[in-house]
């Protein structure tokens, strides 16, 4: 296994096998050999063991730009060990998510989340994932939304007010949004214990070593994992009619009478849990930082805040904010906080003509879709009038723009994820103005999603 610990010639072995991997020409070579009519996938496995594993680890969303240039928008790679074809750019998106041959399945999810993640929303196929879809669905229902909201709110009023000086924003907006999900979810203030779980399961799911080595990421994200589902057991009984969504997913009931299991209720709540404070984090943190980057747009999303008053603001009144609206809307395209999908052809298929057979993991790439020049004018710049009414770039393709996903699993909760991050914002820009230090320029980890390496300082005024 590679590390960061040694050095030849002021190097780490890691930046001379990245720099090798880089800029080594990669040979096109068949995937599989493909039945008349298709085409052959092109690509390649890189280095024997780890493969791409450092590429992808150390460069994220431009080495997957970089493949694409290379190969186009269907190649193969070998990487966590394991070989994939990664499908780019929104027709090949549009051909996976709408499944017309079930030939795609959320198996692919196994291999990186299943220990961690079982039977959660995102791993489930077919008829079962509409049935746990529709029962989840009573969970986020427009007057819960509203009801959640309120408590978004207060949480925010209790602690942005607080932030001064310089700060690392990042763990901050952490913190935040963790109390939020314990007062939406749970119906209480959030147990410390939980925090290092959730972050211990997220990433081990990208561990380099995939077996419960003392010490390794996989071993850690195992150990929270069981924290996580003791501390939610723990918890069912004390489910009786509350307005948070524990008590939600507790009784919700279809009208034939379905409902959830206890088994069920758990794998939900950890999953919804991590999904909606490590998203609505990233998104947030991009947004702080896209505002302190272009004070402009900043002083501009104040200004109308400013116009709505100093009540909470419910769903009505946020619709209203569209200058935070195209900021958060920007600020996922270039940050998106998942940045790859995964699935698993369960039959022999294709992807724009390329033969896919049966058994292949394939992983489809938001973040790089976000990035296409030929989707995206200037794409690295920030620019949210993007989303404005006579522009509505995103309306180019379908799925040019799709940070939550798409299909039939695109994310349950995308609206409440972007109402609480409005609100977020929202309550920032009434507390604060903020800035970055002169020539400042973040550094995204892409180990698993995307965080800001040191933080994001941020001064706040």
């Amino acid at each position: 296994m590679i590390t960061g610990g040694g050095r030849l010639g002021g190097m780490t072995v890691v930046d001379r096998v990245d720099r090798w991997v880089s800029g080594r020409p990669w040979p096109v070579t068949e995937f599989a050999s493909p039945p008349p009519g298709l085409l052959p996938v092109p690509g390649d496995g890189g280095l024997p063991v780890i493969g791409h594993t450092v590429g992808i680890l150390r460069r994220g969303v431009d080495f997957g730009l970089e493949r694409y240039r290379r190969f186009g928008a269907v190649s193969w790679i070998r990487a966590f060990g394991v070989r994939m074809v990664t499908a780019v750019g929104p027709d090949a998106a549009q051909e996976v998510f709408a499944n017309k041959d079930k030939a795609f399945s959320q198996q692919g999810w196994e291999y990186f989340l299943g220990p961690f993640f079982p039977r959660g929303l995102m791993l489930l196929d077919f008829e079962e994932h509409l049935f746990h879809r529709r029962l989840m669905q009573e969970a986020f229902t427009a007057p819960r939304i509203e009801g959640y909201l309120e408590r978004v709110a207060e949480v925010a009023r209790r602690q942005v007010p607080a932030w001064s000086g310089t700060l690392a924003v990042y763990p901050r907006l952490k913190e935040l949004t963790l109390d939020i999900a314990a007062e939406v979810f749970m119906g209480g203030p959030r147990d410390p214990r939980l925090t290092g779980a959730f972050v211990d399961v997220v990433r081990g799911g990208t561990a380099l070593v995939r077996h419960p080595v003392p010490g390794g990421r996989w071993a850690a994200g195992l150990r929270g994992r069981r924290t996580l589902e003791a501390y939610f057991r723990t918890q069912l009984d004390n489910r009786r009619d509350g307005t948070d969504l524990f008590s939600a997913l507790r009784h919700a009931r279809l009208d034939d009478g379905a409902t959830f299991s206890d088994d069920d209720v758990v794998n939900h709540m950890i999953f919804l849990m991590m999904a909606a404070h490590d998203t609505s984090t990233v998104a947030a943190t991009a947004a702080v930082y896209h505002l302190a980057k272009h004070p402009e747009w900043q002083e501009r999303a104040r200004a109308e805040s400013a116009g709505l008053g100093d009540g909470p603001l419910g769903t009505v009144e946020l619709d209203r904010l569209t200058t935070l609206d195209h900021v958060i809307k920007e600020s996922l395209r270039l940050v998106t906080p998942v940045p790859s999908l995964t699935r698993e052809a369960v039959k022999d298929t294709e992807v724009l003509g390329h033969f896919v057979p049966a058994g292949t993991m394939v992983t489809l790439t938001p973040w790089l879709n976000h990035l296409l020049p030929e989707y995206w004018p200037d794409p690295h710049r920030f620019d949210p009038d993007r989303f404005a009414e006579g522009r509505r770039e995103d309306k180019v393709h379908r799925y040019a723009w799709m940070p939550f996903g798409g299909g039939v699993h695109k994310c349950i909760g995308l609206h409440f994820g972007m109402y609480e991050i409005k609100t977020l914002l929202h309550e920032m820009l009434r507390q604060h103005s903020w800035s970055l230090p002169p020539g400042y320029e973040v550094s995204w980890d892409q180990t698993a999603l995307p965080i800001p390496k040191d933080g994001l300082p941020v001064r706040f005024g």
